[in-house]
């Protein structure tokens, strides 16, 4: 599996990653950082990989449909700490390997995490 970790997680997301075998790359290390949302979209379809953020606007799937890319991984957490984000990335990995995330939405919480099918293309 391959992810792209936007500039607004913590960069250790890709370390966590790493560490356990994945393909990891943050947008900042693709010089990708202030890209329009279309165009990071598009980088991820085009690399293959999901997305990792916390932009909301990605959940909204009439806009980015998971349908049409490797999947999106949403977090939206509160407060918006490091520690935070980084327990529940270790919640989710676990999930990785047994739940699906090609062409699907997933919408982690502090405490919950939705999946949702895409719109059909």
């Amino acid at each position: 599996m391959k992810f792209k970790i936007d500039e607004n997680l913590p960069l250790e997301f890709a370390d966590k990653l790493r560490a356990i075998g994945y393909d990891a790359i943050t947008v900042l290390e693709q010089l990708m950082g202030g890209v329009a949302d279309d165009d990071l979209f598009s980088a991820c379809i085009d690399e293959d990989r999901i997305l990792m953020t916390m932009d909301i606007d990605f959940a909204d799937i009439r806009m980015y449909p998971p349908s049409v890319s490797p999947g999106i991984i949403v977090f939206r957490i509160q407060p918006q700490d490091k520690n935070r984000l980084l327990y529940c990335l270790g919640r989710i990995i676990p999930l990785l390997g047994k739940e699906q995330i090609f062409r699907m939405l997933w919408i982690v919480e502090e405490d919950r995490i939705r999946i949702h099918e895409g719109l059909a293309q």
